[in-house]
């Protein structure tokens, strides 16, 4: 009987292990980030003809993929789902409750839960003896610092083929996410994968835009209370917050980034914030627990205390949340709220 190893592991019921042999997954929903890739390529290793699909936390909490999680659906590096059969994450607002906990073993769902740097380390971790995983522990080390924000500012700016593939992974755009599992399931290296037809042309993109974010940071961002303020709305770029931490340095001690459309559709993200500690100032953690602002307005907002995320929400003058739809004068009302927080630190 096949069996994966939790150890130290929160788990549903206190059960040590999973048992693989009565687990039937069909399907993995997984986040459309490098993190979320490594940890379907993981799953796919023990489930094998399980189909993937990459999605975004707030797809989960709108419930915009209700219809196709169910008892044999696998949810990884996102929300919990009530309706899965299994569950694995690593971020702090993510970690479950005692309820959701009870509530899963009534049903047989299983919930694996760890505060590693990446959800990636947790699949690895759980299924290394039941799976041969060998050939992905060359791809560890980075996504953990990438997602773990234990990245220095000269590996972020390298040439390593694994920061060039997590720039290029986006859950719009499904073929190349395809392509990308299949190669990793496969035991593509990450020098073999950049090469690849289909990824090489997409990180060459992924550069022009990097060059092209980097030249426009100074025009749209300001630094308040060393707090890097972004504003890349409407204009049809997103980053994270290494990019803009290692273009002010030592100026900030943490960033907020605003992107995504007034009036977005299927095709574009809505208006969101971004929420990071300056992680190559400050190495160890934060100087504030940044999920304090991602849940101030958007119930359904969160992450890790030192990078995060929510979307805008449409406030009244005096900071209350209303009935109607967000236009761009909500994001300078959720950017005030948001920076009285952080001056109270």
């Amino acid at each position: 009987m096949l069996r994966a190893r939790l150890d130290d592991l929160q788990c549903s019921g206190g059960v040590g292990v999973v048992d693989v042999d009565t687990i039937r997954i069909d399907q993995i929903v997984a986040d459309g980030d490098l993190d979320g890739l490594l940890s379907a390529a993981i799953l796919r290793r023990v489930w094998c003809d399980a189909e993937v699909q990459f999605s975004h936390p707030a797809e989960i909490r709108r419930g915009d993929l209700d219809d196709i999680i169910n008892e044999n659906t696998a949810v990884v590096d996102l929300p919990f789902h009530p309706h899965c059969g299994l569950h694995i994450d690593h971020h702090l607002t993510n970690k479950p409750t005692d309820s959701q906990l009870m509530d899963a073993e009534k049903r047989g769902c299983k919930i694996i839960w760890d505060a590693a740097l990446s959800a990636a380390r947790v699949c690895f971790d759980t299924f290394q003896d039941i799976a041969n995983l060998s050939d992905l522990e060359q791809w560890m080390g980075m996504v953990d610092k990438l997602d773990g924000g234990k990245i220095s500012s000269e590996e972020f700016l390298s040439d390593d083929p694994i920061v060039w593939i997590g720039r290029t992974m986006d859950a719009s755009d499904v073929e190349l996410c395809n392509l990308l599992l299949e190669q990793i399931t496969m035991g593509a290296s990450p020098e073999e994968l950049v090469k690849v037809g289909g990824v090489s042309e997409k990180i060459e993109l992924a550069k022009d835009e990097f060059s092209r974010l980097q030249a426009m940071i100074d025009s749209c961002s300001k630094i308040d209370d060393r707090m890097a303020i972004v504003r890349l709305d409407g204009k049809g770029v997103r980053t994270n917050g290494y990019l803009i931490t290692a273009h002010f340095g030592a100026e900030c001690d943490a960033c907020i980034i605003i992107h995504g459309n007034e009036h977005s559709d299927e095709n574009s993200w809505p208006l969101s914030a971004s929420f990071y500690s300056n992680s190559f100032l400050h190495k160890e953690g934060g100087l504030f627990d940044l999920t304090r602002m991602a849940t101030a307005f958007d119930v359904d907002g969160g992450g890790h205390a030192n990078a995060c995320g929510c979307r805008i929400q449409p406030l009244s003058d005096s900071g209350v949340v209303e009935e109607r739809e967000v236009n761009l004068e909500d994001v300078q009302k959720n950017i005030q709220a948001w920076m009285d927080t952080w001056k109270s630190r």
